[in-house]
């Protein structure tokens, strides 16, 4: 308890502990700037807890250093999670922390600073234009064989429009170069680029487009992964080639376009080819022409003049003679074979005729024979087949006669004689 004294000599205005921390903390956060800020620092200490991750984010050039909090929940939407000796590019709010009077940064994103954050946004950007199919080979043009008139964008104080122009008159004399010129650094390089590509395609004259410019630093070729270039490289009509940086460098201009090659110089090397190499190439080929005809005439020669060997050995009128003479035997043969078949069926036939007059039964009843039949008129062939009293039927040469059995005798010398067959005339 505060003597009498003590109390006269507070002044009114005079705060607790509690009631200045409450002050500060509602100071600092309903400040409007404190609600949202982007801060970059130093990882200078991190401590992983399980609710979330504590760091110390320091200035580099000062010792000035703030407690920084992810919360657990927060974690998973970091693109970059906090490591000791890194700069980072953070967003949170500015908390107080009233049981030790301590203000902390609550962090909600965490992206890597200075080229990191670019590069992450170049990766962003990829993606997206990769999900689009924008960089898919389906889609890009082939470049033409041999091109004729050729525009370059590019800026014309910079080496690149040199080397290109020299690379394409020595590789090509006589070829037509547009100029399109354009900014290739900084800021107001991308609008730049844009317009030079789309004065391009309105001249229409163009057969191949040179996208170029020499090598530098990632922040000077920063123009080539604008979004902006890229989808009009995309959406022009006329083939891209692009030429830009050095060898280890790749933009995302070069993914798109339907060409790239790591420099201008190689760039032109690739728009046209070399046109000696190609006198050389043409003279090679017609030297090879040249041999592959000579050893087929070579070849069709030594046949012919087998051929004609041939002919004077085989003598031709010779063999046609001989065989027609071969026809000839053959024909007789062939006639003398059928005159004999023919005659031996004759005498065949004849014969056959002979045979056929000899059995003819009316010539036997001409010689005065006759045929008894019975009743039923079946050829009466033995006497014992008949009784008396039987009516028969006679044939004869002329007519027939019916007379009655009156008497049958047979001869003793058939009586015993084993059974004849008779031939039938008239069956």
């Amino acid at each position: 308890m505060t003597s009498p004294l003590l109390n006269s000599l507070i002044p009114e205005s005079t705060l607790s502990v509690a009631g200045l921390t409450e002050y500060i903390q509602e100071l600092l956060q309903q400040d409007e700037q404190l609600l949202q800020v982007w801060v970059i620092g130093e990882v200078s200490s991190t401590s992983r807890h399980r609710s979330g991750i504590f760091f110390t984010l320091q200035d580099p050039h000062s010792k000035a250093s703030i407690q920084c909090v992810t919360w657990s929940s927060q974690l998973s939407k970091l693109s970059k999670l906090p490591t000791t000796g890194e700069q980072l590019l953070v967003l949170g709010s500015i908390r107080v922390y009233p049981q030790r009077g301590q203000y902390q940064l609550n962090v909600w994103q965490a992206l890597p600073a200075g080229e990191g954050l670019q590069a992450l946004r170049d990766r962003q950007l990829h993606q997206q234009l990769q999900a689009e199919g924008l960089f898919d080979e389906e889609r890009k043009h082939p470049l033409p064989t041999h091109p004729q008139i050729i525009a370059v964008v590019t800026s014309p104080q910079a080496a690149a429009w040199g080397d290109i122009q020299r690379t394409l008159q020595q590789r090509y004399p006589g070829l037509q170069v547009l100029l399109s010129p354009a900014q290739v650094q900084g800021e107001l390089a991308p609008a730049s680029i844009v317009e030079a590509i789309e004065l391009v395609e309105q001249d229409g004259r163009a057969e191949l487009l040179i996208l170029a410019r020499g090598g530098g630093a990632s922040e000077d070729l920063a123009c080539f992964n604008d979004e902006r270039v890229v989808r009009a490289i995309a959406q022009c009509s006329i083939p891209i080639l692009t030429g830009i940086g050095h060898q280890r460098d790749e933009s995302l201009a070069d993914l798109v376009a339907d060409k790239c090659a790591h420099t201008p110089t190689a760039a032109a090397e690739l728009a046209v080819p070399e046109l000696m190499s190609l006198i050389a190439e043409h003279r090679q080929r017609q030297l090879v022409l040249k041999e592959s005809v000579k050893q087929v005439l070579e070849v069709s020669n030594a046949q012919l003049q087998q051929l004609q060997g041939r002919l004077q050995w085989l003598q031709i009128d010779r063999q046609l003679q001989q065989e027609k003479k071969a026809i000839a035997w053959r024909r007789q043969q062939l006639i003398q074979a059928t005159s004999q078949h023919l005659s031996q069926a004759s005498q065949h036939c004849q014969l056959l005729q002979e045979k056929l007059t000899t059995l003819d039964p009316n010539r036997v009843l001409k010689r005065g024979y006759a045929v008894v039949r019975l009743a039923d008129g079946k050829i009466a062939r033995q006497a014992s087949d008949l009784v008396p009293g039987e009516e028969l039927q006679i044939q004869l040469e002329q007519g027939e006669v019916k007379v009655m059995v009156t008497e049958i005798s047979i001869s003793e010398s058939y009586r015993d004689a084993p059974e004849r067959v008779y031939p039938s005339f008239l069956d």
